[in-house]
């Protein structure tokens, strides 16, 4: 953990399963980067749980310092709480991905809540030399991240009613309908209110902070991104602040395509590969549309391509990736997009 080349004499290596009502701490203490034995405790997911933690740590004489790391699953809202204590005490956290931490373990059997936190503390053991340090959590990015989730939500079930009246006026008798029309009307009315309360309260919030406006307004310049996306944006990635490159991004929105290739065999198309922030990349996909409609260059782009005979989501696809590129390039110059096929036009 030190950068000096001689490992320090005692290193302290944590993994903690998080979940809704407890959370399983595994320690190992190690002399000399030696992997040493682990110890485990389960702790209640509250402030009485975190104070018990506190002190069980106290008494394995966990340091508070460069020397100490601990590893977590990211759970959306479960170790927000476990999160906050490290930042409030000094202790370094890495909040890993799910699938790759789960993969990495490769062939296992047998799963449980202590198990799992004991293979959390291996996998930080193994890999303390790569992992990222979390930086604190920001309480702006935060209540960004709960507002666009809510919206999503009630996005979902207003979609979900309408659907549900569609359906139903091709195949119910003409005055149940009626019934049924005007109660889920109002509930539509109900949640369409909900929703643009939530977006004025996500841009009151943008509001509050300087880099989050600015990163705010630079994302809405680009064609294709409008405040929906550029919010969203912002919240995954905590404003930008893993300094991401565009494909990286790509890659989290599951629209990077890859290759197959292994020997002489095997040669397949590029694919986009089915994980990734799915939340993310239907928003870039309703981005996509939106430009190919709208915005010049885009169209021009994707009537091109079609009658080249591309495929209409291969076209899309290359469009959302274009956004992207172009989002995480004016986030970084911290300069407004430029369409310069409107200037030349």
């Amino acid at each position: 953990m030190n950068k000096n080349t001689t490992p320090p004499i005692r290193e302290f290596f944590m993994g903690i399963d998080v979940s809704k009502l407890h959370f399983d701490a595994a320690l190992m203490i190690s002399d000399y980067r030696r992997q040493g034995d682990i110890v485990t405790a389960r702790f209640e997911n509250n402030a009485a749980g975190l104070k018990a933690f506190d002190k069980w740590m106290k008494e394995y004489q966990v340091s508070r310092d460069e020397n100490t790391l601990l590893v977590i699953e990211n759970t959306g809202l479960y170790h927000r709480l476990i999160w906050n204590f490290c930042a409030k005490h000094g202790i370094r956290i890495h909040i890993g991905n799910g699938a790759e931490i789960k993969w990495s373990f490769g062939i296992a059997r047998g799963k449980n809540d202590k198990v799992d936190s004991v293979r959390l503390c291996s996998y930080c053991f193994k890999n303390v030399d790569k992992l990222k340090v979390a930086p604190e959590p920001d309480l702006a990015i935060l209540k960004l991240k709960d507002l666009i989730s809510s919206r999503a939500r009630l996005v979902s079930q207003r979609a979900a009613n309408k659907k549900h009246l569609k359906e139903l006026k091709a195949t119910s008798d003409p005055a149940i309908y009626k019934v049924v029309e005007k109660a889920n009307k109002d509930a539509i009315a109900g949640l369409s209110k909900s929703i643009k309360a939530l977006e004025a309260e996500i841009k009151r919030v943008l509001a509050t902070s300087e880099t989050l406006d600015t990163n705010y307004k630079l994302l809405k310049s680009v064609p294709g991104i409008g405040p929906v996306i550029a919010a969203y944006l912002i919240s995954c990635t905590f404003n930008f602040a893993a300094n991401r490159t565009g494909k990286q991004l790509a890659c989290y929105a599951g629209i990077a395509p890859f290759g197959i290739e292994s020997g002489t065999s095997v040669k397949r198309k590029p694919k986009v590969h089915k994980m990734g922030n799915k939340e993310l990349k239907a928003l870039l996909n309703q981005g996509a549309r939106s430009a190919v409609q709208h915005n010049p260059e885009y169209k021009q782009y994707y009537d091109r391509k079609i009658k080249e005979g591309k495929d209409d989501l291969w076209v899309i696809n290359a469009i959302k990736n274009k956004i992207v590129l172009r989002a995480v390039a004016v986030v970084r110059r911290g300069n407004p997009y430029v369409d310069k096929y409107r200037l030349a036009a």
